[in-house]
Formats: structure tokens, sequence, C-alpha cells
């Protein structure tokens, strides 16, 4: 599938004004499309306003723009878990008798992705606590997040011409700018790349953790976070103006070239169709871990976070629960993610083979 083109006018004037090319210095640039896998940005970029937590930016009203999530009728949420099948990847992790089942999620899906299929659901059936790295339906965890990513007096503010440039993306996105105003700028950033998805009818509005933390609430099972709403925002805003302004100007260098949807298309399939060795091999072909300063900050969004989220399972298995986690699927992937980390802490790790899909 191929995004959307824009239609002549306004927004497709925008999208002309282009920059020169450009090497992209920082994961929050190049490579912040893999954080719609690992899943802090998504989840942080989803909170536009204060007071509204379930709300994404608003959407101008305007012929070419992409539509709105819909909101599933009740209809759709039968006729979608009816339906489901299996995606993502799937991980059975044992010791003691006792079971660690390891999903990898996407934050961004399409409505039929977002309902488990039978693998998934026999997995979260069989599990006695629900853990995801933030549980999106706990008023507080969300009301933590935003605190985090919104401005605040001392929030460094942009130089005239990289506001000009923020805001003319917002043009492209149909976003208005006072929607996003209250947010910090390198969320704004974030958030506009996040809605690069629509195109492609992807929303976080769907995101699979999201709907895993309804269910598990639902269910009466205790849904657990993996982390603190500070520590994920920490790592994608800053104080120091010199890095903010680089943050945000990286971000949009990737906008601009438009990088962001054929990554992100080739990421939510790759997830869709289960596809490990793709994802594994995703340094490889993303062009964005090729620097010292980009492998850093990756190593700092994905594989720093790792080894704490294990322990935090590790501790609830030995409290004698069972334990369906959810995670963004990268934490999944290679000899630093969670299911090597467990294999590596006693456990007997298998994947869980889908059936194929219809």
């Amino acid at each position: 599938m191929s995004p959307a083109r824009p239609p002549e006018g306004a927004r497709a004037a925008a999208a002309r004004r282009r920059v020169g090319p450009k090497t992209v210095g920082a994961l929050r640039a190049a490579a912040v499309v893999a954080a719609l896998l690992a899943g802090a940005a998504v989840r942080a970029a989803a909170i536009a306003t204060p007071g509204d937590g379930a709300s994404p930016p608003a959407i101008a009203e305007e012929a070419g723009c992409p539509p709105p999530a819909a909101v599933p009728t009740q209809g759709d949420m039968l006729d979608g878990m009816r339906r489901a099948e299996d995606s993502g990847v799937l991980w059975k992790a044992t010791k003691g008798g006792r079971s660690v089942y390891l999903y990898g999620t996407i934050h961004v899906a399409k409505m039929a992705w977002m309902f488990p299929g039978p693998q998934v659901m026999k997995a979260v059936m069989a599990s006695d606590v629900i853990a995801l790295e933030l549980d999106p339906a706990d008023p507080q965890i969300v009301a933590r997040l935003q605190k985090a990513i919104l401005r605040r007096p001392s929030t460094p503010t942009l130089s005239a011409a990289l506001q000009r440039r923020l805001e003319a993306r917002m043009a492209v996105a149909c976003v208005a700018p006072a929607t996003l105003a209250a947010m910090r700028p390198e969320m704004q950033a974030i958030s506009l790349e996040v809605l690069e998805g629509r195109d492609l009818g992807l929303y976080p509005d769907y995101g699979i953790d999201v709907f895993l933390a309804g269910m598990g609430h639902g269910m009466n099972k205790p849904v657990r976070s993996l982390e603190t709403p500070e520590s994920q925002a920490a790592l994608l805003v800053s104080d120091d103006p010199a890095e903010t302004a680089r943050a945000v100007g990286d971000l949009l260098d990737e906008l601009e070239t438009g990088k962001g949807p054929a990554m992100l298309q080739r990421l939510a399939g790759d997830w869709q169709r289960g596809d490990l060795a793709d994802l594994d091999a995703y340094a490889d072909w993303c062009d964005c871990l090729d620097t010292p300063q980009q492998k850093a900050d990756f190593a700092k969004l994905v594989d720093a976070r790792n080894p704490l989220m294990a322990d935090k399972v590790v501790k609830w298995h030995a409290e004698g629960k069972s334990l369906f986690v959810a995670v963004g699927t990268l934490h999944l992937i290679g000899r630093t993610g969670l299911p090597e980390l467990l294999k590596a802490r006693g456990f007997q790790v298998e994947r869980v083979a889908f059936a194929p899909s219809r």
C-alpha cells in the first residue's frame, strides 16, 4: 500500500518545501520510527492535551486530510474478535512450573490488528497478571505522562526558523498548531511523525497494548506497568535548549525528506506477518544505525531498558505468578531482547507458532 498522495493546494505546496539531503545524526530522527515498536514515543504523542488523555491531535477538516480513527462500534468489536488472527511474535518462557508469555506489540495499528488471535488469547487467559510497559488504562499513569510531556516554564523554546518549519509540517499533517501548543517541542515533532501512519491506516488509537490493557482490566486480572511515565518521557524530551533543537531539527529533516512512511510500512508489515528475520535485521536496512551517536541513542531507547524490564518480570514470576508480558517488538529482538535475557536467568524459552493467515 502506498501513502495517499495529497491534492494540489496549500497542503501540497507545503509538502514541496524540502530541505536538501542531510545526514541524520540521532535516534529521534532517522530511527524514530523504530520507537513505534519500542513504544515510548507513540504512547506519549497520543496524549495531546491536558484533561483528555485519550485524544489524539485534532485533524483539520480539509479536503485531502487523512480521516481520524473511527471509533469501533459494538459490532466492530464482536466481528473483530470473531475474525482475529494472530500477529506479531510470541514466546513462552517456563521456569518452576510457571510460564511467562512474551508478546511483541506494535503501538500504531489498523483496527483489525488490535484484536488478539487464538494463540495470543490463549496465553492471556492462562496468565495471572498482564504486564505492559505502561498501563494506558490507568488514569494516574496517563496523568503522570501528560505532566512529563507538557510544557513547563523552564521548557526550551525553538528558534523562529525552527518553529516555522515545525508549523509548516503541521499544515502538511492537517494539524492546527494550537492543538499541540501545550506539549514540549520534541513531543510536537514526534506527534507529527506518529501521524504519518494515517495514510497507511495506522493509528495509535488501535495500539495493541491499549486493547490488552482494557481486556485485562475487564477480566479482573492485575495489570502492571514495567516502567514509569517519567522514565519513558526522559528518553524523549530534554531541558537542554541545544538538545531540544537537535531533536526537533532531526525529526523535521526526516519528515521533510519523506522517509518515514516507507519505513513504517515495512515495520508494520513485518509485525503483522511475524517476520522475525527482517525485524532482527533492522539495523541492516533502516539506514539509521550507521554512526556511533545513532547506535548510542538506539541502545538508550531500546536495549538499555530491557534488563530493567527483565528484572521486574523475574521478580513477579518469583512471587508465584504466571505472566503475560506485552512490550514493543524491538524489546524482544536479538541478544539483548527479553527472550534471551530470561534464558540467561534460567528459563526455558520457545517461540509459539501461529497458524498461517487466512
